[in-house]
């Protein structure tokens, strides 16, 4: 995991104030942590709903076709760590929990809107960024999905028509994969 997620300032202090008060830098040191623990992080594929993660939650994917990065009143916000937080929180609830994809999905949004607020980025203007995405990268082609794609949001969602577009493609790519490789005597 890139180390830059880190923040520089006062990585090890102690704070002034008590940890259970709403403090910018807590919740700022709890999202390195959160980033610290993914293991992988894969822009190589098509992700449905633009991102998600592995079967085994230790890979988060962000759609390929997504920018790294966008202006806002002309500072560039990196939108990578805000994703990651949000596939993380959103696999632990369903993972740990047993939540429902919906029920997980609302408290990582929460999660992941307050790390933007907290980063002094207007919410409105990420979430209009996000929203040009989602909706572009919805509409794509499906031609690289990731094969061990957890399709939990999907078929909580009964997205079956997209559920039947990632399988097939799925399929074919194991298909490939399988002719492809070398045969044992």
């Amino acid at each position: 995991m890139p180390l830059d997620f880190c923040h520089p300032e006062a990585p090890h202090h102690k704070l002034r104030l008590p940890e259970w008060y709403v403090s910018s830098l807590m919740l700022d040191r709890a999202l390195d942590a959160i980033v610290r623990r993914v293991k992988k992080l894969d822009r190589a594929h098509d992700i449905p709903y633009l991102a998600g993660y592995s079967q085994d939650g230790k890979t988060i994917y962000i759609d390929r076709h997504m920018p790294k990065s966008f202006t806002c009143k002309g500072r560039r916000i990196q939108t990578d760590r805000f994703l990651l937080v949000h596939e993380a929180v959103e696999k632990a609830l369903i993972q740990l929990l047993g939540l429902h994809y919906q029920h997980a999905h609302q408290i990582a949004l929460r999660a992941e809107q307050a790390a933007v607020r907290a980063e002094g980025i207007p919410w409105k203007a990420y979430d209009d960024f996000m929203q040009i995405y989602i909706k572009a990268i919805g509409d794509e082609r499906l031609t690289k999905v990731p094969a061990d794609l957890d399709d939990t949001p999907y078929r909580d969602e009964h997205d079956t028509a997209l559920l039947k577009r990632m399988r097939a493609h799925t399929e074919k790519a194991l298909k490939t994969v399988t002719r492809k490789a070398p045969k044992r005597s």
